[in-house]
């Protein structure tokens, strides 16, 4: 019976620790306020996994950046979503020496048929706490931009107007 009970305690002891991990997400919408895609964040132990899965956009790069407002008011063209969060002049660009900042992404590629996906990780962010937690008391929001983002040029590397937003909520 010794021996049963110990190997269960060993085997229970060996057994992978399940992990509830902390997420949230944002419903992207564009300027007319149609939805357009998802963005789901994963708090990981030393970052954020960032996945993001639209539709309805114009093929190619298009910018992609977490602002520092939780704000997506289509009547200003998102531009009440504020600057990136971690903004530091001069220093946007994931290429920027002087960079980047926390709230530059990879650009976002988009299919012919409208449709892109994007996974990347950012060790500069979490969900909540720190410097660049991005649930804070103003919120953050995903903002997508018209062009690609060449990752250096300030002060959104040339990406151009924001074609869509959506607001971080715990989930």
């Amino acid at each position: 019976m010794l021996k049963c009970l110990l190997a269960t305690a060993i085997a229970a002891s060996l057994a992978p620790l399940a992990v509830t991990a902390q997420m949230a997400s944002a419903e992207l919408i564009n300027t007319a306020g149609a939805p357009i895609g998802t963005a789901t964040l994963t708090q990981g132990p030393n970052g954020v996994l960032v996945h993001v899965k639209v539709t309805g956009l114009e093929p190619g790069k298009h910018g992609l950046h977490l602002h520092s407002h939780g704000v997506c008011a289509t009547e200003d063209g998102f531009k009440s979503a504020a600057g990136h969060v971690g903004l530091k002049e001069g220093g946007h660009g994931l290429m920027n020496p002087e960079g980047p900042e926390p709230g530059d992404l990879p650009n976002l590629f988009v299919a012919a048929d409208g449709s892109g996906q994007m996974e990347a990780f950012s060790d500069m962010l979490s969900l909540e706490g720190g410097a660049n937690g991005l649930l804070d008391a103003d919120g953050s929001s995903f903002i997508i931009h018209e062009n690609g983002d060449d990752h250096l040029s300030q002060p959104i590397g040339g990406a151009g107007a924001r074609v869509a937003c959506g607001i971080l909520t715990m989930k």
